[in-house]
Parts: C-alpha cells; structure tokens; sequence
C-alpha cells in the first residue's frame, strides 16, 4: 500500500517564525533539558513494581518537579532506564520541546504553539542501517518484553503498564493516513500486548475497520518517544491528519521513520523501544484498571484486543517512557496539555469565525486539560457570550469531557484562576447565567457518571461571568492602576527590594 502520512499537503516550515529545535531524539531532549536544570537523575536502586510510581507521585506534589530518569532499576536484565514526568507541568519543558523561550507566559505558550502547529512537515524515511533504534532488533523466539523494567504504577492496577508515555501507529485502510495515538498497553506476557482505545479515538476507528474487512490491525508501538511526538498524539487533529506532519511542525525537523521487519506500517527511527505487531479479531485478554488522569482507576477490568508482538526494536541501555497518571499537579499530561489544547481550541474558533476572542486556556487542574475551559472575549453584541460559550464547549478540540465551560470579560487572564474566581463571583448571577448542555461526548473514565454504561454521554455547564451586555455603561468600574504609575513602579522593581520580575498587568485605569 501507498504510504499515506495525512491528506493536507506538507507546508514545510511555514508557520514556524522560530529557529527549529535543538534536540533531534529523546537523548539529545535530557541533554538540552538537563543543562536548564529541569532533569533529575536518580542512580539508586528502584523497583518499578509500585516504587518508581511512588516516587515519581510523592516528587511530583511540587508543580516545579524535573523530569526524573531512573537509571538503576532491580528485574532488569537490559541496563533499561525510565523517564517520567516527563513534560509533567513544566511549562519550561514544553517550551524547550518546541525551541521556545522558557520565560514566556502561558499565553505567550499558547500563542506561539498556534502559530507553529499552523505549519505541516513531512517525514522522512531513512535506512534501517542508519536508524538508531536498530541497534538491536528481536523476533520469533527471542522475544521477550518482560525482561524490561515495566512500571507498576499503583497498587490496584490490573499489571504493568509498558504503553504509558507512548505512541502507537496505525492505519486508516481506506486513505493509507498513518494516525499517531497516545494509547494505553498493558504487558500480559512475552510477547502480547494489550491495547485500550477509548471509542470514538482514531486507533480504535482503524482497527474496527481492519476488522471489518477480515483482516488483522497491524500495529506499531514506541515505548521510548521524544517528547514532541508524545504530545502530537495527545491532541485532536482532523481524523484525516497525521499526527506526523504535525510533530515535523513542531520542532521544525521531519520525523525520520525506516521500515520494519514484521509490518507494512513504519516504524519511528530515533525511539528508544519500538515494537511491531497485529491485532486479531476475537483475541482478547482481561485488561485493567490503571490509575488515570482522573485521579481514579479507570474502568473496571474488561477484555481488551491484545497485540501479537512479531519483531522488537530497540537501542542500547534503553529507555522506556513513562507517564504516570494521577491527580494534579502530579499527572503527566498536566500542563503541556491544557497549552497546546488551548491553542487547538483557539484554532477551532477562529475556524468558526467567532468574533472577540482574548485568550482561551484549559486549566490543568480540572482533570489535566480536560475539564475546565476558561475563553476571555470582548463583548460586541447582545449574545455574543451565549455564543462563545456554546461554540468553545462543542468545538473539536473541546467537545471530549469538558464540562465546565466558563466565560470572562477580556480585563480576565482566562490563564488565572485568581482572576476566574473573582469573576465567577463577582459578575455571574447563578439563577440567570448558568446553562447545560446534555448528553454530550464524554468518557468511560469520568467517575462521577453511575452506571458505567451510562459514561459515553456527559454533560456540560455553561457559566456567564461576564459583565452583562445590557448593563456594561452602569456595571461598576473595577479598581485598576494608572498605566503611568505602573510602568514608574516596574523600572524601579529591583530598587525597592523586590525579586523576579513585576506582574504581568495588561488592563488599567481609563478616564
């Protein structure tokens, strides 16, 4: 089959005002973020059943923790390392993952992510025999993933998780797009994998249709990923997209795929730990629970489809990614999530044509990105607040689980949840200004939806703390600095014996 990386045409580096990134694979990454002083490197001896997950969760309590690289782990025969927290909620890392200033604001984040994702690279292929990843590669019998140190996370999980921070490859069989997905995989033995695809989710999408046609899904999975690519497959682009093009935009360098030895589908040349294999119809295994982003184990344990390993790729001394699922500020998919689901979500709008849009931001506290929205607009016409409030809660970057959907005045920081809460209480009447959408597009992780069965379908509130646009010339005046008083006090900032910078004030006195 013709390879297929995604329908839009690839753009180059249009989009991109910056220089690419300077990192190319997961070691060049620890080496950039180390020499920022955002790597941890622990040499003692750690178990990865339920330890390392342990340490991590306890680290991670401090929203400034490092990524930390496990180098000494016990039930492992491969010198392997594991890296979790990866990207974590250092905004310093994601920045640094996409060749930013690391001192930029969140809504700086955001905006420079909009302008780079606008942008398509395409892949490029290179020799097995100059792929790193070859180093050394696994098939028949020689295969056998439990030698690696699987993590554990959490006591009550259903086993160990290999496919955490990972990415998985599979292929619409209709177009030939390669679509890249961030999915869970449970070890169950050797060489079997389980897969978990939420429904809806494009792996799932192309393994139905595989199945479909009678035939087995072929899969390829990376366990030890740079972290540019883990987070292309965490966000939601067009089902005719891949998330390829995408990565290639994102740091500026085409992502270098070489050919397998098992399937037809690619494999990514710089991973750490790549393995190649097929679903079968009807070859199910029991899979779960795992801790989730929730904060909770998801779903009850269920048979899931499972992946027969066929080959293995990996480096030397690899190392496996992990991404510890948890509550926050101790989840991986934290805030590197909420900025670049933002920037989907104001991409989106623009789409649509919503007018007065500030800033919009998906606080990662609210179940990482998933469960609080915050969209900062100017008011210009009577239900235009109604409107944006529908339109960012249904919008494709959005509709997933989001069920607080709030809109504030653009004197707002929608990134603030000072300033939100100030709003909320200062400018929205309950009885008058609170709406809900039902029977929306939810997930079979969200917790608080009894029976289980009833999880696919959610609901959203919709929350006016906005001035009221009948009443904006009567609605009393915010207390606000003299924009000459504040630029006085700024200059002279250290003088007065302050550290770090002054605060970042946008909106001041008028008259």
């Amino acid at each position: 089959m013709e390879e297929t990386y995604g329908t839009s045409p690839a753009t180059g580096t249009a989009g991109r005002e910056i220089p690419p990134a300077q990192w190319r694979d997961l070691r060049d990454w620890l080496s950039l973020v180390e020499r920022h002083g955002e790597l941890q490197r622990i040499s003692g001896e750690v178990d990865p059943a339920e330890e390392l997950g342990a340490i991590t969760f306890m680290r991670t309590r401090d929203e400034k923790a490092p990524a930390l690289l496990f180098e000494k782990l016990s039930h492992n025969p491969l010198g392997a390392r594991v890296l979790s927290n990866i990207l974590g909620n250092s905004k310093e890392r994601y920045a640094l993952t996409l060749g930013l200033d690391p001192s930029l604001s969140i809504l700086a984040l955001i905006d420079q992510t909009r302008l780079i994702m606008k942008g398509r690279v395409s892949p490029v292929q290179v020799s097995p025999q100059a792929a790193p990843v070859n180093e050394i590669v696994l098939t028949g019998s020689d295969i056998d993933l439990t030698q690696l140190p699987v993590p554990r996370f959490w006591p009550g999980d259903g086993g160990p998780y290999i496919g955490t921070g990972d990415i998985t490859f599979t292929r619409d069989p209709a177009s030939g797009r390669i679509n890249v997905g961030c999915y869970r995989q449970m070890l169950h033995g050797p060489d079997r994998v389980g897969l978990y695809c939420s429904p809806g989710k494009d792996g799932r999408l192309d393994r139905e249709a595989w199945w479909a046609k009678g035939e087995p899904c072929e899969v390829v999975a990376a366990f030890g990923v740079d972290p540019a690519m883990f987070m292309a497959a965490s966000i939601v682009f067009g089902s005719s997209e891949s998330e390829l093009n995408v990565t290639g935009a994102m740091t500026g360098h085409p992502v270098e795929l070489t050919s397998g030895v098992a399937v037809s589908l690619p494999i990514p040349a710089r991973a750490e730990i790549v393995i190649e294999g097929l679903l079968h119809p009807g070859d199910l295994s029991q899979e779960g629970p795992l801790g989730e982003f929730t904060g909770y184990y998801g779903s009850p344990p269920s048979p899931q489809p499972v992946i027969t390993v066929k080959a293995v790729h990996m480096r030397r001394n690899p190392i496996i990614t992990a991404a510890l699922m948890a509550r926050y500020p101790s989840c991986e998919q934290g805030t590197f999530y909420a900025i670049a689901r933002s920037a989907r979500v104001l991409d989106d709008l623009d789409r649509i044509g919503l007018p007065g849009v500030r800033g919009v931001y998906t606080h990662p506290a609210a179940a990482s990105g998933f469960g609080m929205l915050v969209i900062s607009l100017q008011q210009r016409y009577a239900g235009h607040v109604a409107q944006a409030l529908a339109l960012a809660a249904q919008c494709p970057a959005a509709a997933y689980y989001t069920k607080w959907i709030i809109a504030v005045d653009e004197d707002v920081d929608p990134t603030n949840m000072n300033d939100v809460m100030w709003a909320l209480s200062t400018r929205c009447h309950p009885s008058e200004d609170i709406d809900v959408l039902r029977k929306t597009w939810s997930t079979g992780l969200d917790p608080s939806q009894f029976t289980a069965e009833k999880r696919p379908y959610g609901s959203k509130v919709l929350i006016d703390a906005c001035k009221p646009h009948a009443h904006l010339a009567q609605f009393p005046k915010s207390t606000l600095l003299r924009r000459e008083v504040y630029d006085r006090v700024s200059a002279r900032w250290r003088d007065l014996g302050f550290e770090g910078p002054p605060p970042d004030l946008t909106v001041f006195h008028k008259g």
